[in-house]
């Protein structure tokens, strides 16, 4: 198992693989220790004026001397000057993967504290991104419909709006009468949205200067997701602690033998020692170029990058041809001769919903052993998947709450995190602290207070945390359950059969056969309801009995 703990993959399936030829706008990334070019597992892009170049590395920059438990770890670059604060507002935030979102229906989302619904017009042939308030009298414009003509019907007074958020028509208006549907105040408020990676980005401002800010700014790039040859299968979870915890938890490794205890197997080597049973050990994470737009980390294991304010992806080093590569004039890198063709990538997009609220997209594109993803269905993988993230969650909603109390912008004083492993957390806290104060600016929008702890079996669901908001698996619970109610059918009829058939109709072996079937059946239908019950609603994770 990866130290992500999310994928176990044997060393013979990773190599080093073949990007595409340096461009100004691609990152290239290089080798920490001598500045030797190495071949990425990705080439992910930005818009050029808003991301730089790594073509170099800064000189690593010990911790500062108040926090004495920091590791030097990470490297930033000198500006001589305190950085611009991070605009929050100003960002792409993603909203669903197309894959569950249904063309028939509106549906209603959370970033950001903003309130949204996301629908598909296919007038325009794109997906919309409203503002979830009709003008008329604030109702949820997400409990609405798609109606006959293409456009977005509130269905509490039947307004209707197209993809522009004009009002088309008002049925209470008299025909007769002025043109009220045309009146400014009548239209729906408009978010610019933008489909990328198979998701639907929304960028989080309806003032007008930012209607076409997609051709100006475009949300991170990560082609493999649109690589017909890499498989690219999608999961997505709304997660009762913050944005702030939920990226710093993918961002630790050495979490995964302990939280993640019997789930996931942890990798090992010869040269690597472990210290305990569960297979701790030291690890060795070094952060370079810390600046407002994230950050770069190399891992004994391989590779990972923050790309501000949701991005985290890692790839693993691959195979003993990295590095053989020699830089351009450019400074870019030119490409290794001997490269292997299969790679693989982690990816998790973190969305920051509200206070103690977030949402996780993910995915692991790769481009072997795709047949898998071809003939499994995806809810298979998602049930693994779920119980990784349920396996920490509640520690991890107390553990905000904790940190909330002390105040998140003392978060540096009250953890002590004196090694390497902590690396990338304590980058991502320095990151969230230099450039944002310590915690996400939600504007006006909330107090920063978070919302009470409720029940475990709430705090842990997965119907309404992921199986509705999911098409595969919300299919898979509508299946099993007629599967498990047509197997109880099936044994009280088969048992009614055989009590009013008279004795000697039927042979001792077919009644026999009539009785046993029956019972089979009810047994596997209680065990189908035990099955649904523990994965689509609420499964307990004991550590104590791990």
């Amino acid at each position: 198992m990866d130290s992500l703990g999310l994928i176990s993959l044997p060393s013979s399936f990773l190599s080093p693989i073949q990007t595409r030829p340096p461009s100004f706008e691609t990152t290239k990334l290089y080798h920490p220790s001598n500045l030797r070019p190495i071949s990425p597992l990705s080439s992910i892009c930005w818009n050029k004026e808003k991301f730089k170049l790594y073509s170099t590395l800064s000189s690593t920059v010990s911790a500062e001397p108040s926090d004495p438990s920091a590791p030097e770890a990470v490297a930033e670059t000198e500006t001589g000057r305190e950085e611009e604060e991070f605009d929050w507002f100003s960002n792409w935030y993603p909203l669903a993967s197309v894959c569950d979102l249904d063309k028939r229906v509106p549906h209603a989302k959370r970033v950001m504290g903003l309130d949204v619904v996301v629908w598909w017009d296919r007038n325009e042939g794109k997906w919309q991104v409203f503002d979830d308030s009709c003008p008329h009298r604030l109702a949820p414009l997400s409990e609405g419909r798609i109606d006959q003509w293409g456009r977005l019907q509130c269905v509490y007074h039947g307004w209707c709006f197209n993809g522009a958020g004009d009002c088309k028509l008002i049925p209470q208006a008299p025909p007769d009468g002025p043109p009220v549907h045309t009146f400014k105040k009548a239209c729906a408020a408009v978010y610019p949205s933008f489909e990328q990676n198979d998701i639907v980005w929304f960028w989080p401002s309806t003032a007008p200067q930012h209607k076409d800010i997609h051709l100006k700014i475009k949300p991170p790039y990560i082609q493999e997701l649109d690589d017909p040859s890499f498989s690219k299968s999608m999961g997505t979870r709304d997660i009762a602690y913050g944005y702030e915890v939920l990226i710093e938890n993918l961002m630790d490794p050495s979490h995964v033998p302990y939280a993640h205890l019997g789930l996931m197997r942890v990798s090992s080597a010869n040269s690597r020692t472990k210290v305990d049973r569960e297979g701790g050990r030291p690890l060795e994470i070094n952060v370079q170029k810390l600046d407002k737009n994230g950050f770069f980390a190399k891992q004994e294991w391989g590779y990972s990058k923050f790309i501000s304010p949701c991005v985290f992806y890692a790839f693993p080093s691959l195979g003993p041809n990295q590095g053989n590569g020699s830089l351009s004039s450019a400074g870019m890198e030119e490409q290794p001769t001997n490269l292997a063709k299969r790679r693989m990538l982690l990816i998790f997009i973190c969305v920051p919903v509200s206070p103690g609220k977030s949402r996780l997209i993910w995915s692991f594109p790769r481009n072997f052993g795709v047949w898998m993803d071809r003939i499994i269905p995806r809810w298979i993988f998602h049930i693994g998947q779920n119980l990784i993230l349920d396996s920490d969650l509640y520690l991890l909603h107390l553990e905000e709450h904790k940190i909330n109390d002390i105040g998140p912008s003392n978060w540096q004083k009250a953890c002590f995190v004196p090694t390497k492993a902590d690396a990338l957390v304590v980058a991502y806290r320095k990151w969230l602290r230099k450039y944002s104060g310590g915690q996400v600016n939600w504007g006006t929008k909330f107090s920063g207070a978070l919302p009470p702890t409720p029940p475990k079996e709430q705090l842990l669901d997965r119907y309404w945390s992921h199986v509705v908001n999911c098409s595969s698996c919300s299919v898979a619970i509508k299946g099993l359950k007629v599967l498990e109610v047509a197997l109880q059918v099936f044994s009280i009829a088969s048992i009614g059969i055989v009590a009013a058939i008279k004795e000697g109709a039927l042979s001792y072996t077919a009644r026999s056969t009539m009785v046993s079937m029956a019972v089979i059946c009810f047994v596997v239908s209680r065990w189908l309801s035990h099955f649904i019950y523990k994965n689509f609603y609420f499964h307990d994770y004991n550590h104590g009995f791990k």
